[in-house]
């Protein structure tokens, strides 16, 4: 099974404008709720993939039933963690001549509630694979990654991590199975500041000796790079298409990946899944469906 965690799950309100004025009274053209958190992308996207996935992490209040009652509308199966004061966050991206995102903190987490949280995923058995991604609550502790991986070290179980900064290199002792860092990622990771020269096959071979079996490197328009463990390169390029929006287009490319991987147990093929889908969410109103996903899939060239 495929656990994904969502510490920090929300509801998404996207706002469509013509052009955001700051200062002034805007009116949107349209609204709609979505939602979100990266875990819970990646859960949606593997369900148009076709592949079962569990949802776990923490909800709270009214936006913590309301984000439980939907994914169960969609069909996706979650274990969140009910807590008991706070609620789940709002946030909003406006979408206008530039996306503008406000993403709030997020609700208090117990120490008691964190813990029930690690007991569920130290339950994981030999074979489940865990996607851990996106930010975290500001009360609970900045290990948090660590804290629930480490009960899993002498498991045999299928690390995912998709995180910045510190809470990405700590999970790196647990030698996860895939990380996806972005350019600007691996800027914050390995550049000093103002200093704008990434050497970015340099900076991923660092991950691996630091203990990443695969990292693959989005990198927008110009595609990405996956650094696989057998030693070998690919890279991918995108599709020219309106670009709508990039929100998840991140976790598409994840959960495409893994997808891609089981389905054909190939580096390559997992990459162009992954690609096809991250190029499907930047080209769709939200999150890529099945269809467009394997529409781009077959017009996106041979790796």
């Amino acid at each position: 099974m495929i656990y994904t965690v969502t510490l920090n799950p929300s509801l998404d309100y996207v706002i469509n404008l013509d052009e955001l004025a700051e200062g002034k009274t805007n009116r949107s053209k349209s609204e709609s709720f979505y939602v979100g958190g990266k875990g819970i992308n990646v859960s949606k996207i593997l369900f148009q993939l076709g592949v079962d996935s569990t949802a776990l992490g923490f909800a709270g209040g009214f936006t913590g039933e309301k984000i439980i009652s939907e994914l169960k509308k969609e069909g996706i199966r979650s274990e969140f963690i009910i807590l008991q004061n706070g609620t789940s966050r709002i946030n909003v991206k406006i979408k206008a001549q530039k996306e503008t995102e406000i993403n709030a903190g997020g609700p208090f987490v117990s120490g008691e509630e964190m813990e029930k949280l690690i007991e569920k995923t130290s339950k994981l058995c030999d074979g489940d694979t865990i996607i851990i991604s996106g930010s975290i609550p500001k009360s609970l502790p900045v290990d948090m990654y660590e804290r629930i991986l480490a009960p899993l070290a002498e498991k045999n179980i299928r690390i995912v991590v998709d995180a910045e900064k510190e809470l990405l290199l700590q999970t790196l002792k647990y030698k996860p199975f895939l990380i996806k860092p972005n350019r600007q990622e691996l800027s914050e990771l390995f550049l000093p500041e103002h200093d704008d020269r990434l050497d970015i096959n340099q900076s991923a071979l660092k991950l691996q000796e630091y203990g990443a079996r695969n990292v693959l490197v989005s990198l927008g328009e110009d595609g990405a790079v996956l650094y696989s463990e057998d030693g070998n390169v690919y890279k991918s390029g995108v599709l020219k298409e309106e670009v709508k929006s990039t929100v998840g287009a991140g976790d598409s490319m994840i959960a495409g990946f893994i997808a891609g991987y089981d389905e054909t147990n190939s580096h390559e093929q997992a990459l162009r899944l992954g690609t096809a889908c991250g190029n499907a969410t930047s080209f769709s109103d939200g999150l890529a469906s099945k269809e467009k996903i394997y529409d781009i899939l077959e017009k996106l060239p041979k790796i």
